[in-house]
């Protein structure tokens, strides 16, 4: 089984732990508050446990840096060549809502650039992956089948996020002559543009590295561009774990 096989596998059974969760009445998600405010939750814990076991069994000589583990200092983290970059679930907020926009992300990051990608949303049966020089593709129960962004859009489909709205995003839709705002949680946000399905993904607001990584290849590899304000070089290989606001495009610059 070659390295992004395994991942695809290692994200789908992440995605079944959480959904032995999730389709529990939800008092048992054993909801409690981080230190930054955000939702934690037993699914978060219970896809961090099956994830970093099972990547640390595939790939033993490898660092991971997940959300649920991001303690490690960036002395440490500034020498790694190659490493895991994990969010075990990504839109906890979407969790808790029970509307199925959530994700597992695992990212491959070389030099700090992301060059594998797996991107799983459970409840909707789809997985989305891509690897550098590989092209981006779309597993469902019908089979896989390689995705590439739309160049066309006499309306412009803006996909935005659902648990948070910006003022900047009111912003910039109201300069778009015509639009149609799509929003979806997590990292869906990505593979939608990815896949055709949206044109642009425009982020004003707080992500974080383990937000973006996989998702980030898959749009790449389906075509689109992936800008961040102020980053020029790897965008994975900082102290700053916060990003900047950024912009996913399958646009064509005139």
């Amino acid at each position: 089984m070659n390295i992004l096989n395994a991942i695809i596998e290692i994200a789908e059974q992440a995605g079944q732990a959480i959904l032995d969760i999730y389709q529990r009445d939800p008092r048992e998600f054993n909801i409690t508050d981080k230190a930054d405010a955000t939702p934690l939750t037993a699914a978060d814990l219970a896809a961090h446990k099956l994830i970093v076991n099972a990547l640390t069994a595939l790939t033993p000589d490898l660092p991971i840096l997940s959300e649920e583990a991001a303690d490690i200092s960036w002395a440490v983290r500034q020498h790694w060549q190659r490493y895991w970059l994990v969010d075990p679930l990504d839109g906890t907020k979407e969790f808790i809502k029970r509307n199925g926009e959530f994700t597992v992300n695992i990212a491959l990051i070389e030099q700090g650039e992301p060059v594998l990608g797996v991107v799983h949303a459970p409840v909707l049966e789809k997985t989305y992956y891509a690897a550098k020089a590989q092209g981006a593709w779309l597993k469902t129960a019908a089979g896989s089948q390689v995705i590439q962004v739309s160049q066309t859009a006499e309306v412009v489909r803006v996909v935005g996020s659902r648990s948070h709205p910006s003022p900047d995003l009111a912003g910039y839709l109201a300069q778009l002559p015509q639009y149609q705002l799509v929003e979806v949680g997590s990292s869906l946000k990505f593979c939608l543009v990815a896949e055709g399905v949206a044109d642009v993904y425009p982020r004003f607001g707080p992500t974080m590295q383990w937000d973006t990584a996989a998702g980030h290849i898959i749009a790449l590899e389906a075509g689109a561009s992936v800008q961040f304000d102020g980053i020029n070089g790897p965008v994975y290989q900082r102290e700053q774990l916060l990003n900047p606001n950024f912009m996913v495009s399958a646009l064509r610059q005139s």
